[in-house]
């Protein structure tokens, strides 16, 4: 951890997660891959499945999962009691720091300037008791992603890529950060399916660090049109495939 160990939100956070069963960081290797709209469709998922379930975007700089689930966020708040209750949309609780800035306005943080809203964050929701809490994470290695694996405890990432080759490259990097970190990886989404011929070099990599293959999720050129509207998304192929794999992981 880069600041004091000696600030006390440390000790609040653990606490806020004590009742959190399943911790589901979902990370990507690059931008690009999908990844908001897997974490945001997965958690919405599982949710649908009768779990008790949280989303969380924690890219502080840029978050957008309150747009893939249509959410007004100058109308929609946090419910303040000793401190703040997410909301439940959808059937899932949601949190990001989009509720507390203007919508397109930018948020240039950086350094230990992410670290404390994200300190902050943690330390003032209360997540109550959860079967899964899924964590949107920004791309690559940022300063969110570290903070997730500092900050809590017996994770659970899901790694989302696709086919293309700079992916591909990414992602062996990322696994082998998760690796070093001894943090246990729940497995690789591939995302933008195009063929066995193709992603046969994902399976090899999955194979190579000892990671489950989770499955894959077709290419579809209008997925966009859907954003905003989960009901529509549900029929999509997409949302599909994501509900076939939040089947399996839990």
């Amino acid at each position: 951890m880069r600041s004091s160990l000696s600030d006390p939100r440390l000790s609040v956070i653990e606490k806020r997660l004590a009742n959190v069963r399943t911790i589901i960081p979902v990370m990507s290797p690059k931008g690009g891959v999908g990844k908001t709209l897997v974490s945001t469709l997965l958690a919405y998922s599982l949710g649908k499945q009768g779990l008790k379930t949280a989303l969380l975007d924690l890219d502080i700089t840029n978050p957008t999962a309150h747009i893939v689930l249509g959410i007004n966020t100058s109308e929609v708040k946090p419910r303040e009691e000793k401190g703040l209750i997410p909301p439940s949309i959808h059937g899932i609780y949601f949190m990001s720091v989009a509720y507390f800035i203007e919508e397109d306005k930018p948020l240039p943080l950086r350094g230990d300037e992410i670290d404390n809203v994200i300190r902050e964050i943690l330390a003032i929701t209360i997540w109550g008791s959860l079967d899964a809490l899924i964590i949107d994470t920004p791309p690559g290695t940022s300063d969110e992603v570290l903070d997730v694996l500092n900050y809590f405890r017996g994770i659970r990432p899901i790694v989302v890529t696709t086919p293309s080759p700079l992916s591909i490259k990414s992602l062996e990097r990322l696994l082998q950060l998760l690796i070093d970190y001894r943090v246990e990886v729940l497995g690789v989404i591939e995302n933008m399916y195009r063929g066995e011929q193709v992603s046969a070099r994902i399976h090899e990599i999955t194979k190579k660090y000892g990671v489950k293959y989770l499955g894959f999720i077709p290419y579809e050129k209008d997925i966009d049109k859907y954003i905003g509207n989960v009901k529509e998304m549900e029929k999509t192929l997409f949302y599909k495939s994501i509900e076939k794999i939040a089947s399996t992981i839990m």
